[in-house]
């Protein structure tokens, strides 16, 4: 057993340095390599009769008419003009080339290559089949703290547009946080309720909501909401699903959720969901200052549970209140170098600070007399923004369109620039000067990052993960934003110049058949003069007996 180990623990590491020395002769030695084969051809040219066949070869090649080259050429503008289609869609659609792709994935291990473990990949699949991504932390998903209702604001955009606002992959991170945090507390059950209903036990109230949530078909869902309340007429989490689902407007969900809000019992992730929504609907209901102080009594009652980012919902209440000094006691207590930060905390520490200089602020004048302090402390507030997300001023600027934001975001993502512009927008343009200051600035951020973005100048080095997240989030009728901005693949460009060269010349043979023929015959006759040369001066310089040895070994 010892030997049989000891062997085969031998014989992987010969195959390997064979294989890395035959790597290593490929890499480095391939010109010596390609110089044995033409030495070899030409040695071998008289037994297999290479001379015949090129003669031959150049005779039926004289015989052939110019529609023939005409067709050959057409053919090759179209095939690689499908190509080029080809490439240019999935480019388009997934980032990267299909040839590059392929080329890396299955050529280079042939050739010895490496590949690299940390490289930039496919976000988490659906089914949760982990795909090769930089790192955990960078493509976390969040969940989106002013997340829209199902029933009556994402409902009513796919009832005017008829296209699905939401895309599977957000939806099914919705239903499995659901299915952790929201299931029917089944302490909660009367003991009359007990009586009425003998052949359930309390489990069957927890399968029941926990189907409810993984139901795809949202009426399944509230279809499996109201068999719960049949069966518990408190569930709580029940008539969460009825005002997030089936509510067709504000007034309706939020009686639900103090229908809701009743029957919570002592959950403390449904109560804080609770009074989280209730405070959202009367933001929404126009009763601001109601909705200001149920967010702040949420963040003293539960002052741990800053990962929920309540004080982002805080803050845009405030920001339509136009309560610029509470604004500013918020970020003083959030915008610290220890705490996470979000598009949110930067864009409106740079809206605060715009706000001081932008009703005065002229680029010609600054052009002339230079920045002042505030100003200074405006714009590198912008520039810091737009580091942590640069795609945040194309939606504020009106240069993309806006999509109704997602359940989830990805911080410095495309998905969370959406869903920051879609709720700040307004208060931008409320800000005099604001939006002119940001057109002004915002672009000088990229001079100041170093390039390619190995290291970042605030923030760490912005994620590679970001674009295939963001475009499983974002639903396909959605242009993601790129960042930085990819360049067209090689591929793409050598096959773009291929169809055109091949289609010029289809066209130039059927319009001057004999003078492309003449071209032809020169061109090939100037690329193979220098081979002629060579062979010549070979033959002068090693005898013919020579040769002729070789050829009979």
């Amino acid at each position: 057993m010892a030997e049989t180990s000891n062997s085969s623990s031998q014989s992987p590491g010969f195959a390997d340095k064979l294989k890395s020395w035959l790597s290593w002769s490929w890499t480095y030695i391939w010109v010596i390599w390609f110089a044995m084969v033409l030495v070899l051809i030409y040695v071998l040219r008289s037994p297999l009769k290479l001379q015949e066949t090129i003669s031959t070869a150049s005779v039926f090649l004289n015989t052939l008419t110019p529609k023939f080259y005409v067709a050959l050429t057409g053919t090759s503008s179209l095939i690689s003009g499908l190509i080029l289609i080809f490439e240019w869609w999935y480019f388009r659609k997934y980032g990267t080339s299909f040839i590059e792709q392929v080329s890396v994935s299955h050529l280079r291990p042939l050739l010895g290559g490496v590949e690299n473990s940390n490289s930039a990949g496919l976000f988490s699949s659906v089914n949760g089949d982990a795909e090769p991504r930089p790192s955990v932390s960078e493509c976390k998903v969040w969940r989106n703290p002013l997340n829209l209702f199902r029933g009556s604001e994402y409902s009513r955009y796919t009832w005017v547009t008829g296209k699905e606002p939401l895309t599977y992959y957000d939806m099914n991170l919705s239903a499995q946080d659901h299915q952790t945090f929201f299931t029917c507390d089944t302490q909660q059950l009367r003991p009359e309720d007990a009586g009425w209903y003998p052949s359930f036990s309390p489990s069957v109230f927890l399968k029941v909501m926990q189907k409810a949530w993984r139901e795809r078909n949202p009426r399944a869902r509230i279809k499996a909401a109201y068999q719960t309340l049949e069966l518990n007429n408190e569930c709580a989490t029940a008539y969460v699903l009825l005002a997030e689902e089936e509510a067709t407007t504000i007034t309706e969900a939020e009686r639900l959720f103090k229908q809701a809000l009743k029957s919570a019992g002592k959950d403390t992730n449904v109560l804080v969901y609770i009074k989280r929504r209730l405070a959202m609907c009367a933001r929404k209901l126009g009763r601001i200052k109601e909705a200001v102080k149920m967010m702040r009594d949420l963040m003293k009652e539960f002052p741990l549970l800053g990962m929920l980012n309540i004080h982002e919902n805080l803050l845009e209440a405030l920001l339509e209140m136009q309560a610029y000094a509470d604004v500013q006691a918020v970020l003083a207590k959030y915008d610290d170098i220890s705490l996470p930060k979000s598009a949110t905390i930067c864009y409106t520490s740079a809206l605060l600070k715009a706000r001081a200089v932008s009703d005065k602020f002229s680029p010609e004048a600054a052009s002339r007399r230079g920045l002042s302090t505030a100003e200074m402390n405006a714009v590198e507030a912008i520039h810091r923004a737009v580091e942590f997300n640069p795609h945040v001023p194309k939606y504020l600027l009106e240069m993309k369109s806006l999509i109704l934001p997602p359940e989830h975001i990805l911080k410095r993502g495309d998905s969370e620039a959406v869903a920051y512009a879609f709720f700040h927008l307004q208060h931008w343009k409320r800000v005099e000067g604001a939006l002119n200051l940001l057109h002004c600035t915002w672009e000088g951020t990229f001079r100041m990052i170093p390039y390619p973005l190995e290291k970042g100048h605030l923030f760490y080095p912005y994620p590679a993960c970001t674009e295939s997240a963001d475009r499983e989030l974002l639903p396909s009728f959605h242009e993601v934003s790129v960042y930085p901005k990819k360049e067209l693949p090689f591929f793409i460009l050598f096959t773009a110049g291929l169809c055109s060269f091949t289609a010029m010349l289809a066209m130039l043979t059927h319009q001057f058949p004999e003078l492309m023929g003449v071209f032809a015959k020169a061109f090939f006759s100037t690329l193979f003069a220098p081979l002629g040369f060579v062979m010549d001066k070979m033959e002068s310089f090693m005898p013919s007996s020579f040769w002729h040895q070789l050829t009979r070994i």
